[in-house]
């Protein structure tokens, strides 16, 4: 049995064609799933219908998964021992993590982060469960989303879901604020024993695309940051200390991102060094470019992108006793260029989610969801209305679904835009018509 093709639902083997690749299926099955296609409706930064100009979930993703593949085909030239597969976890196929790049948000709640955040507050307060938007990735590619004989969601290859798996716990792990639930760990697990994973270690194509999430994030998110004028091109902007001072803050208080030794630098003066540096190539390029901004945003993302995808490598992971995909220069790991890839990324969150505006947004979509999830968390009254598919699956499956996972799990898959429609259907004065198709 080839551990990386395995499938979970077995018995569906039989209706595979022979004419296609497996992971050319799994490429298939999520991007054919309405999951996906949600995508287009989610917000990155700016609220999914804001503009045709910014991004999406979906183009995100797009981004992410063409940033990967390139990566990983450049690395399967580049490290010899890659070709050998000695390990299914220390493999780069490009498919593969083109795949994982494309299903990396699907659990990604309307309305972005904030989304994610009062869903988890709402299910942890009156029902102590969690809701985390990696974890609800697996539960729709292996429970929501459904593929014709199969109970296994869309019934993906082993390795698609290893290399979507960033954080290879359960997250009923004490102290656990990232992972995967318990109700798909459980398979996922299988996963891991049989391909022999070494605790707490992801595979080479799950550290690849989260990598290449983060070079997305750092450089494209920018780049709608300066087209939608949240980050001005001047020494006024850059300079001003309470940028700076922000940033700073960011970092510190990031307990998730103290593996690039941040006690070993002075923050605040690389924070400059970097700000600086950014804004001096900025200049350069506007120059060169007769003072056109469009085309020099553009040139900065491109080139920022080339420089982080260009440095990706490979290493030895001594404290794991595993392999790690990160920066390298000189066979050794870039922590500078990390650092510096982390400042750019706290600038574009403290710039544009935390812009006065953003937050206005973000309150009015937390009253939304609360009111939402108030609506529907009364079995008895929201019964009357849901959908009839999504009650008649609920009782299909009642015996391992809990009502409040099962709200949960509705909300979470609406598009900004539904998400609005079915709050204005119960709140507002008069919207909507009996005949709209849910």
């Amino acid at each position: 049995m080839d551990l990386r093709k395995f499938r979970l639902d077995e018995p569906a083997l039989s209706t595979f064609s022979e004419e296609r690749d497996e992971y050319e299926r799994d490429y298939a099955r999520l991007i054919q799933s309405p999951a996906f296609r949600r995508l287009q409706g989610k917000s990155q930064v700016f609220g999914a219908g804001s503009g045709d100009y910014y991004r999406t979930r979906l183009t995100h993703s797009l981004e992410v998964s063409q940033i990967a593949r390139e990566v990983a085909r450049r690395l399967g030239k580049q490290y010899s021992f890659l070709s050998k597969k000695e390990h299914p976890g220390l493999v780069l196929d490009p498919s593969v993590v083109e795949i994982a790049a494309l299903a990396h948000d699907l659990g990604h709640p309307p309305f972005g982060h904030k989304g994610e955040e009062v869903l988890n507050r709402l299910l942890m307060d009156e029902h102590g469960l969690a809701y985390e938007g990696n974890a609800q990735n697996f539960r729709i590619l292996m429970f929501l989303e459904k593929r014709a004989g199969s109970g296994s969601g869309l019934d993906l290859t082993a390795a698609v879901l290893l290399a979507t798996n960033k954080y290879p716990y359960s997250l009923d792990e004490p102290n656990r604020l990232k992972g995967v639930y318990s109700s798909e760990w459980h398979a996922i697990d299988h996963i891991r024993k049989q391909w022999a994973m070494p605790t707490g270690c992801s595979t080479l194509e799950a550290q690849l695309m989260d990598l290449c999430d983060d070079i997305a994030y750092s450089t494209h998110d920018i780049e709608d940051g300066i087209r939608a004028g949240k980050i001005q091109m001047n020494r006024t902007f850059f300079e001003d200390q309470r940028l700076i001072d922000n940033l700073v803050q960011e970092i510190v208080e990031d307990q998730g991102n103290m593996d690039v030794g941040w006690d070993q630098v002075d923050i605040p003066a690389m924070v400059k060094r970097v700000l600086a540096a950014y804004l001096q190539q900025w200049e350069e390029l506007y120059a060169l470019y007769d003072h056109e901004s469009s085309r020099t945003r553009r040139e900065m993302k491109a080139r920022w992108v080339s420089v982080f995808a260009g440095r990706v490598g490979i290493i030895e992971d001594p404290a794991k006793g595993w392999k790690k995909v990160t920066f390298v220069l000189e066979g050794q790991q870039d922590i500078d260029l990390l650092r510096t890839m982390e400042i750019l990324k706290k600038l574009a969150w403290v710039t544009l989610i935390k812009d006065f505006r953003v937050q206005r947004l973000q309150m009015r979509s937390e009253i939304m969801i609360r009111r939402l999830w108030d609506s529907f968390k009364k079995p008895e009254q929201g019964r009357l209305i849901l959908p009839p598919d999504w009650v008649a699956s609920f009782e299909q499956h009642k015996h391992n679904w809990t009502w409040a996972r099962f709200i949960a799990d509705y909300i979470s898959g609406m598009t900004d835009a539904y998400a609005e429609k079915v709050y204005a259907e119960l709140y507002a004065s008069k919207s909507g018509s009996i005949y709209e198709m849910d």
